[in-house]
């Protein structure tokens, strides 16, 4: 049976001011700073992923300017469809918060890897069991309509843990425990009704010493 190919990656790095409150889904920049210094991850991803695939992102800005970036390092430039079931994490009132207010808001003791606990639902926001509950489906419902294709998604570090705890059937607050970093790559497989996990947090190689 030939399977559906998933490849997300997270997007790139956001400006500082942003970095300095706990801002979700709110549409932030990505730092052009670090973005002038990553062409080597924009390479590295160019190179990694597989022609001829659909490219999706989310509504956010910094995932289509992260695709952008990969066209500009040198993968064909392909059409940009929006998926916005893949968005981050909504935080709802506490959104835009500081760190330190955020902190102060919680009402269960944090992940030791994150801000908050998984259970944790912000008012009139999301908790990560939410986030799996519409990244699931979303990423099913690809794999029905795509068969046997290529399917790169520019995502977020919360829908893409989220991803990675629909296919292996975890536990949101186990989903915590996978480190998601800005410009990594995860490959997910989808073979009839069943998932395979090819890597997560996969990065460029070091520069040799």
């Amino acid at each position: 049976m030939t399977a559906t190919r998933f490849f997300l990656i997270r997007h790139a790095l956001v400006e500082p001011s942003a970095r300095a409150v706990m801002y979700g889904d709110m549409d932030v920049a990505i730092c052009a700073l670090t973005m002038a210094q990553d062409t080597a991850s924009y390479r590295w991803l160019a190179s990694r992923l597989p022609s001829g695939a659909r490219w999706f992102t989310t509504p956010l800005s910094r995932t289509q300017a992260t695709a952008a970036a990969i066209f500009a390092a040198g993968y064909p430039r392909a059409e940009l469809e929006v998926e916005p079931r893949f968005v981050e994490q909504h935080l709802g009132d506490w959104q835009g918060i500081s760190h330190e207010e955020f902190t102060a808001r919680l009402t269960e003791p944090p992940h030791p890897f994150w801000p908050h606990s998984a259970g944790e639902r912000p008012p009139r926001g999301e908790s990560l069991d939410d986030v799996i509950g519409r990244v699931g489906p979303a990423l099913d419902g690809m794999a029905e309509q795509l068969p046997g294709q290529d399917v790169v998604i520019i995502a977020h570090g919360g829908s893409i843990r989220a991803a990675v705890a629909h296919a292996m059937g975890l536990q949101p607050q186990q989903a915590f425990q996978l480190s998601v970093k800005n410009l990594s790559l995860t490959r997910l497989e989808r073979h009839g009704t069943d998932w395979r996990v090819g890597s997560v947090n996969e990065e460029p190689p070091l520069p040799a010493a």
